[in-house]
């Protein structure tokens, strides 16, 4: 018997939100220094939401010895 496709992968469940909740934007205007204790909850300013990157690898530079060059190396 085969498995279905929904149950194949528990992470494939887990989508992307656009929207951030109040305590996660809040918490965001506070690590960049727009938000202060003595505002009100209601009307806080729009934040961008961060976009995941789908697990992409970065690619890694590796210098020769002269250091001046680089070389990409996959």
């Amino acid at each position: 018997m085969s498995l279905d496709q929904s149950l194949k992968r528990g992470s494939r469940l887990v989508r992307a939100r656009n929207v951030m909740k109040r305590a996660e934007r809040i918490a965001k205007l506070t690590d960049e220094d727009r938000w202060d204790e003595s505002k009100s909850v209601l009307g806080i300013p729009k934040t961008k939401v961060p976009k995941n990157t789908g697990g992409r690898k970065k690619k890694k530079k590796e210098k020769t010895e002269e250091g001046e060059e680089e070389k990409e190396v996959k």
